[in-house]
């Protein structure tokens, strides 16, 4: 035991410590990558960057309130709320969302929905899975007739903001009823907390739909649905047709460079950025540091972003990412 005591005691000397790195939280949609990010980072580097997922609302609201050193939000602020707040904005991913279902019997990417299907469901207008609205988009697929429990965000979120916005943008009746928001006023439906709550309730509940961002439906391997896209194509969820519509991505747009229901034949219709928030008068010396570990994010770790289902930004926008840090906050990687 003496002995054994030695060892450990000699091997905690050429242990360093971390050391206490940045401190961040915002959208859960980001959490898995960037958990991963912060591990290899810390592993590469020995500062420990800590994020915590707050949702897009609470990393806002902290950005604003400068209990954090940098935020995310998959909703970008208005150049005048940025301007007043003293934020500097930038894109660091494209994420997608995807309904996940509770269907014992039905194989994942065997059920598709096109937007006027999945807007009646949120809406309550589509009560079971075998109804015909939905059986005539999926002949030779066995429905059961089950109710549908539908699943949605309890908290401000940006993932609740794309998804409503894709289904305004599909059907008018949500649009004039329900319309588009970070937090919106369910027809129906139960609540959970965060993209990690959303999949805990759909797990737990046979008959359940909710909307994730696709890291969380792969880590929990809940069952995803395909969509009919913008061009009438039915198409899955995937790195393919998350790249088709990242590119065609409009960075002139103030709003989110991905449109909902963007167009292509081979393009998901629910894609979108999702972007950090740094303060501009912060001291240089705390921004660098936050900008090393971010440059990190976005070069080394590429990979990591890839392997979990997200899609890295192009090589010219990371250059104008880069070229915004030493403009914007006089700090290069």
């Amino acid at each position: 035991m003496k002995i054994l005591f030695r060892i450990l005691c000699t091997l905690a000397l050429f242990v360093a410590p971390a050391a206490a790195g940045p401190s961040g939280g915002g959208g859960s949609a980001i959490y898995p990558v960037m958990s991963l990010w912060a591990q290899t980072y810390k592993q590469k580097t020995g500062v420990a960057v800590n994020y915590q997922p707050i949702g897009s609302g609470g990393g806002i609201r902290q950005s604003l309130a400068r209990t954090i050193d940098f935020g995310n939000t998959d909703m970008p602020l208005s150049p005048a709320d940025l301007s007043k707040a003293k934020l500097v904005q930038f894109p660091i991913l494209f994420i997608a969302i995807v309904p996940v279902v509770n269907l014992p019997g039905v194989a994942a990417g065997a059920l598709a929905l096109d937007g006027p299907a999945l807007s009646s469901i949120y809406l309550g207008k589509i009560t079971r899975w075998n109804d015909p609205a939905i059986a005539r988009l999926n002949p030779g697929v066995a429905l059961p007739a089950w109710p549908i429990i539908v699943v949605h965000r309890s908290d401000a979120s940006g993932t609740t903001w794309h998804f409503t916005s894709y289904l305004a943008a599909v059907s008018p009746g949500w649009r004039a009823s329900v319309g588009a928001g970070a937090a919106v006023a369910w027809p129906v439906g139960s609540a959970a907390k965060g993209n990690a709550g959303v999949v805990a309730t759909v797990v737990q509940t046979r008959g359940a739909i909710g909307y994730v961002e696709y890291a969380y439906a792969q880590q929990s391997r809940l069952a995803v649905t395909g969509l009919i896209n913008r061009d009438g194509a039915r198409v899955l969820p995937g790195m393919a047709s998350f790249r088709a519509a990242a590119a065609v991505a409009d960075y002139s747009r103030t709003d989110g460079p991905v449109p909902a229901n963007p167009p292509g034949q081979e393009s998901w219709p629910l894609t979108a950025a999702t972007y950090m928030l740094l303060h501009a008068d912060d001291p240089p010396a705390r921004n660098q540091e936050i900008v090393r570990f971010l440059d990190y994010t976005l070069h080394d770790g590429r990979a990591l972003a890839e392997r979990l289902g997200y899609v890295p930004l192009p090589e010219p926008v990371t250059k104008d990412v880069e070229a915004l840090w030493a403009y914007r906050l006089g700090v290069r990687p």
